[in-house]
């Protein structure tokens, strides 16, 4: 276990009644009341002044989590758009390819075009041509036919193959312009479909700026909130510190109390060597012996300053000797402790008292063998037990050298 810093003894008493004759005790003895009471008004203000920055720390804390959770929800949605934007990132590519081949594809049919018109009138210039050679002012020189045919059924023959050459050629002229009206409505088909793209792909590019910008607002909150984190955190370390300074002021409020608590108790039954009480039922063994050991929590080699007794919770803890309750409360580490002062330098220490298992109070005398608390698993604890210590002048002792 760890050493309890907070009642540590300073070297020399601040009043030495045994330097005093007894004519003049009742003074000292009314010096000594008046002192305790002054201290013990120090100690319920710094208590105060402790409770309230551990008040406040608590609210920074418990706002500083709302912050990291704040910050984690930003961080998860601006993620999300993030994706979002990669996603439509990815088919704004895709429709970009689109309408690069639309307007190549616009390119090939306007070619297309040219061509099948450029066929539609050559074919009508040919027509053209033959059609001035077989007709004079529109009307076809039947007299010609008749005269260069060797027989009325020559010139019938060489009538229809005129005609079926016009058909011929009237037919392949259609077909061509057939062919032109395919390839623009082709054209115009292709020219539909690139206007629809080119447009989708500006809806894309909108809806890709509208996440672009809500990223950048929630890039933006994330680092407002990382900064009031900072800020926080630094409110929670002066709270801390000035929780740390009460405590320390309070260890020296204990110190000097201790200090006119033993000096009350001397007068009365000091402690004056012998064997202590058993702090708890001899039936209970000894889990854990005073000496350096493997921390049982940190895993690490410590010093033991004490001996441990494993017991159920709820178990009676008993005074080891009269003395004077110097702390009853709750510790950093030991969880709820008490501290008796037996005089002449001899303290005597529970620890990891249950909730609420504390029955005694500071300041109040008690009696050797006096049920003081309950066993518990209360600070640093791995389970139930009663972590008991004796201390001299200041230093941890082997309690087995002072119990039955």
């Amino acid at each position: 276990m760890k050493k309890v810093a907070a009642y540590t003894l300073t070297a020399a008493l601040l009043v030495s009644l045994s330097a005093l004759s007894p004519s003049s005790y009742a003074t000292t003895a009314s010096q000594i009341t008046k002192q305790i009471e002054e201290k013990n008004r120090e100690k319920a203000a710094s208590e105060q002044r402790a409770k309230e920055a551990a008040a406040e720390a608590a609210r920074v804390a418990k706002e500083q989590q709302q912050v990291t959770d704040e910050k984690a929800q930003l961080e998860a949605e601006r993620d999300k758009l993030m994706a979002e934007i990669r996603e439509l990132s990815k088919e704004k590519e895709k429709t970009e390819a689109k309408v690069d081949e639309a307007e190549k594809q616009l390119k090939l049919t306007e070619q297309e075009l040219e061509e099948a018109i450029a066929q539609v009138e050559k074919q009508d210039e040919l027509m053209q041509k033959r059609t001035r050679l077989m007709y004079s002012n529109g009307v076809v020189s039947y007299l010609e036919v008749l005269l260069s045919a060797t027989s009325f059924s020559d010139f019938l023959d060489r009538f229809d193959s005129l005609q079926i050459i016009l058909q011929s050629d009237r037919e392949m002229l259609d077909s061509f312009k057939d062919a032109q009206q395919e390839v623009e409505d082709k054209k115009l088909q292709v020219e539909t479909q690139l206007a629809e793209l080119e447009a989708m792909y500006e809806d894309l590019k909108r809806e890709e700026q509208v996440l672009i910008n809500k990223e950048a607002e929630k890039e933006e909150l994330i680092t407002k909130l990382g900064k009031k984190y900072e800020e926080l955190h630094e409110l929670h370390e002066e709270l801390s510190e000035i929780t740390e300074e009460e405590e320390r002021n309070l260890v020296k409020i204990a110190s000097d109390l201790s200090k006119l608590y033993a000096e009350k108790k001397r007068l009365a039954n000091p402690y004056s060597g012998g064997k202590l009480g058993m702090p708890i039922d001899s039936k209970y063994r000894v889990t854990s012996n005073f000496g350096m050991r493997i921390h049982p929590i940190t895993g690490k080699k410590k010093a033991h300053n004490g001996t441990d007794f494993g017991a159920p919770s709820g178990t009676p803890i008993y005074a080891a000797e009269a003395g004077i309750v110097i702390v009853a409360k709750y510790t950093s580490g030991y969880g709820n402790t008490v501290i008796i002062d037996h005089g002449n330098g001899l303290w005597t220490l529970y620890a990891h008292i249950k909730n609420n298992g504390i029955l005694v109070k500071e300041g109040e005398e008690v009696k050797r063998g006096d049920k003081i608390a309950l066993v518990g698993s209360t600070g640093n604890s791995t389970g139930p037990h009663l972590h008991f210590e004796v201390r001299k002048n200041e230093v941890p002792v082997n309690p087995s050298n002072y119990l039955k």
